[in-house]
């Protein structure tokens, strides 16, 4: 049973009424006898009358908190989706390194300091129970999967970069429902290489054991990531299975070339891809799921729904035109994952135009009737 200290309660409690801008607030709790830290950065859109999502942003092994919050950087995404990202702290080894106990050596319950965390952090802010998801770095990736089997009650949806699953942990995966799953990988990955070792295992069976366990399709739709970075020293592959049960869709990004990284990351450590950024399309991924009360995963409603408008061509090397159905005020903006706004316009036409922008991915939102939706388009 968790303990929560008094001083980090009140803290917390207090400053969870009073957040009105971006905030970062540092909590600790006892657990199974162990004071476990984490960060939770609050966008400043949270109205603590409306449930939001929660992400999990593992760090990797000898790693911590801080420095995931800012390699696998997803506050501004967070600033404009609305949902709310906790980073966690591991334990510390003998090696006196943090660590998420997935590999059996350790006796520290992570899974049940996860549940405790988001127990915590649901006493503090209006969490959405059903939108739970997680991802990480490497060991915060290989911790990603263990909550997909051993917490999946609580967890939707998770993504993993750079990580994998052990073999015998991924025979013994005791996942409760369909459970989409994404990878980011690097096939020249050192430290968890893609054809696995003699206890990690292949990202090809990685993502073959959850196209099987949610019954995807065999055949993934595949589309090359368009090289819109030449001196990155690598490119990417999509890969998509759909048609899961309940919705649930299995995707891998393969980084040909690329290194033990975290794609489209703020700072370059090895081979770093640069044609796409991870964190924005973790994001895209995890927000179309829910876990709904029966057990199972379903697309989120709100993403689902699509929006009477398309963009083409897309990718471009030029312009971008979108078409509407009606001819309804709509206010259009495009922006970069950063949160970034380069236009943002009134169009009251069945149609509008996207010119000059540079090179790179952008996110289009168009708000009609009280309501906004999102493309993501490339200019290459």
């Amino acid at each position: 049973m968790k303990a929560k200290s008094s001083l980090s309660f009140i803290f917390c409690a207090v400053l969870a009424v009073t957040v009105s801008a971006q905030t970062t607030l540092s909590g600790s709790f006892i657990h199974d006898g162990i004071l476990r830290a984490y960060r939770v950065y609050i966008p400043a859109m949270y109205n603590a009358s409306v449930p939001v999502p929660l992400l999990f942003n593992l760090h990797g092994y000898g790693s911590n908190n801080v420095e995931q919050e800012i390699y696998g950087n997803f506050r501004p995404i967070a600033d404009t989706a609305g949902f709310i990202v906790v980073h966690p702290n591991g334990t510390l080894d003998a090696l006196n390194k943090r660590f998420w106990n997935t590999f059996g050596g350790s006796t520290v319950d992570d899974i049940g300091f996860i549940s405790a965390l988001i127990d915590t952090l649901s006493s503090d802010f209006n969490i959405d129970p059903n939108r739970i998801y997680s991802t990480g770095m490497s060991n915060g990736g290989f911790m990603s999967y263990e909550l997909a089997c051993g917490l999946s009650s609580r967890i939707a949806a998770i993504a993993s970069v750079a990580g994998s699953m052990i073999y015998s942990h991924m025979n013994s995966c005791g996942a409760l429902h369909p459970t989409p799953v994404m990878e980011i990988h690097g096939t020249a990955d050192g430290t968890v290489p893609y054809d696995g070792t003699a206890i990690f295992e292949p990202v090809s069976a990685v993502v073959d054991h959850w196209v099987q366990y949610n019954n995807c399709l065999a055949t993934p739709a595949m589309t090359l990531v368009p090289d819109i970075n030449l001196t990155d020293g690598c490119t990417a592959e999509h890969y998509v299975y759909n048609n899961g049960d309940s919705g649930s869709v299995v995707e891998l990004y393969k980084i040909i070339g690329g290194g033990h990284t975290w794609p489209g990351a703020p700072f370059v450590i090895g081979v770093t891809n640069m044609d796409f950024s991870a964190s924005t399309e973790i994001w895209r991924f995890l927000r179309q799921f829910d876990l709904i009360g029966s057990g199972n995963t379903g697309i989120h409603s709100e993403v689902a729904e699509s929006p009477a408008f398309s963009i083409f061509p897309n990718p471009s090397q030029s312009k971008f035109t979108i078409s509407f159905a009606d001819l309804s005020e709509k206010e259009i903006t495009v922006s970069n994952y950063l949160g970034q706004v380069f236009l943002q316009f009134l169009c009251k036409s069945n149609h509008a135009e996207l010119n000059n922008l540079n090179k790179g991915i952008y996110l289009v939102s168009v708000k009609t009737e009280g309501q906004v939706f999102t493309e993501k388009i490339i200019k290459y």
